[in-house]
């Protein structure tokens, strides 16, 4: 067959690289697959209203199609082998018939034919089905180039843009760096902050979350507002003294979307310094709140308090619970973590937090489970008693965990060894090596004696039986004659 033209073939791979951002080869790749999903599409239509599809979906595996970019065209080719006799058109081809060409081809060689069809008989049907093809391999090869590009990613505080709306997400333009092509993120409703007010291309600064693969959808960006990581970045960008080392940022809470709207959203940072001459809470406020207050313009004005970490689990509460004044902390339970911690009643509210989450903050920050007290209500012999009550109920739960893990322990250890036993025994093919031979040996053996049987011939094992059967009638006359004799005996 003659090749098939394309004009303007090289100009149109150009083209679709610089739009897609894609390497030329790859385009040449997307386009080829197309061509030959247009070449299976020509081929079955040909059997529209005759006959049932004959062609399954490994029929056309030995197909492809070969790009000619200096004459703009296209071959489709068939690998088909040589045989004697020809039982598929499409996959072999006679010896005879090639032999007229090739003196020294043999039966089982590999020749590859020219089997374009020609552009008239190509049909629209086949011609729509390239062009659909391609347009999804070039969207799956994009996607599959965000994919590698994003996933390793050292910095995961990306700048995006606001394109348009879908559903409940906002999609947002974002690029892996300078002069990179901007692609499409995701910002779910769950990760949005309640302040940010999403307008057409409006800016910000987002946390790349995971590049996931959606089903139908491919490799996708997944990026949030509301993650601690957001929070850690914009901290390490403000204060130097994170960037050099000498005040590290050891735990953040954050309540991006708290439950309910009258509770704005609120971070709680925890800081410690390596050197002992600077202030970490000081370093990450700065002077007259200037680098805190850049953090917070960014965040649209959610409210972040910034404690110093302390290795002494009491006072870390304690400065976790900021800004509210704390009289005492009792570690009540320190093997369960959990605390109690005595303030002035003018200091409740304070260190709750407006529907507890001042207090629910702190806990996540710590560790700990905080129960606020009013120091001057409290009774520490009824709230030892109550924190006792507890600690035996969870030492109960406990040691009912342990017996449960242990006795599914055992279990599964009685299951391997009576596995282990039941393969000794009755051995696996891959267990035994001669298992296969013994078995055909076997199977052999019985063949032998039933053919002897059927010939009338005596069977080599009818000694043996003969001997057991005259035990097993000795063994029953002894029985009876015992039978007897009790009988005699009771009468």
């Amino acid at each position: 067959m003659a090749l098939v033209l394309l004009p303007g073939l090289t100009n149109l791979i150009d083209d679709i690289s610089d739009e897609k951002k894609l390497p030329p080869q790859v385009v040449e790749a997307a386009l080829r697959e197309a061509l030959l999903k247009g070449y299976e599409r020509y081929r079955r239509t040909l059997y529209l209203g005759i006959n049932e599809d004959p062609f399954d979906e490994e029929y056309f595996s030995n197909f492809d199609v070969a790009l000619d970019l200096d004459e703009e065209g296209y071959r489709v080719l068939a690998s088909k082998i040589i045989v004697e006799e020809v039982e598929s058109d499409d996959h072999q081809i006679a010896l005879a018939e090639v032999m007229q060409v090739a003196d020294d081809a043999q039966a089982g060689d590999t020749v590859v034919l020219d089997v374009t069809p020609e552009k008239e008989e190509f049909g629209r049907m086949a011609a729509a089905t390239t062009k659909q093809v391609l347009a999804q391999k070039l969207r799956d090869q994009q996607r599959r180039m965000i994919q590698e590009e994003f996933a390793d990613l050292e910095d995961p505080v990306l700048t995006a843009r606001v394109i348009r709306f879908e559903r409940q997400s906002v999609i947002m333009a974002v690029s892996s760096g300078l002069g990179r092509p901007e692609v499409e993120a995701e910002l779910p409703r769950r990760d949005q902050l309640p302040n940010d007010n999403y307008r057409a291309n409006a800016t910000f600064k987002v946390f790349l979350k995971e590049v996931s693969e959606v089903p139908r959808r491919g490799p996708q960006l997944f990026i949030s507002r509301a993650n601690a990581g957001l929070v850690v970045y914009l901290f390490e960008n403000e204060v130097p003294e994170i960037q050099e080392g000498s005040v590290r940022i050891v735990a953040v809470a954050r309540e991006a979307n708290p439950p309910s709207r009258s509770v704005g959203p609120r971070t709680k940072v925890a800081v410690d310094s390596i050197e002992r001459e600077v202030d970490p809470v000081g370093a990450c406020i700065g002077a007259r709140g200037s680098r805190i207050q850049q953090v917070v313009n960014e965040l649209r004005g959610e409210k972040i308090d910034v404690i110093r970490w302390s290795s002494d689990p009491g006072q870390y509460i304690a400065n976790s619970l900021s800004p509210a004044r704390v009289e005492m902390v009792r570690l009540v339970d320190p093997v369960g973590q959990h605390a109690h911690v005595l303030v002035p009643p003018d200091q409740l509210s304070l260190a709750i937090g407006r529907e507890g989450q001042n207090v629910r903050l702190a806990a996540r920050l710590t560790g700990w489970k905080i129960d606020i007290k009013n120091s001057q209500e409290y009774d520490q012999a009824s709230e030892d008693a109550v924190v006792a009550e507890l600690i035996s109920q969870r030492e109960e739960e406990e040691a009912l965990q342990r017996e449960a893990e242990e006795r599914l322990a055992a279990e599964q250890a009685a299951r391997a060894e009576e596995d282990a036993r039941l393969r000794e025994l009755y051995p696996l093919p891959e267990d035994e090596e001669e298992y296969g031979q013994d078995m055909a040996e076997t199977m052999e053996a019985m063949d032998d004696a039933n053919a002897m049987a059927e010939s009338g011939e005596a069977k080599p094992t009818e000694a043996p039986t003969d001997e057991v059967e005259g035990v097993e009638a000795e063994s029953v006359e002894s029985d009876n004659e015992a039978v007897t004799a009790d009988e005699d005996g009771a009468r």
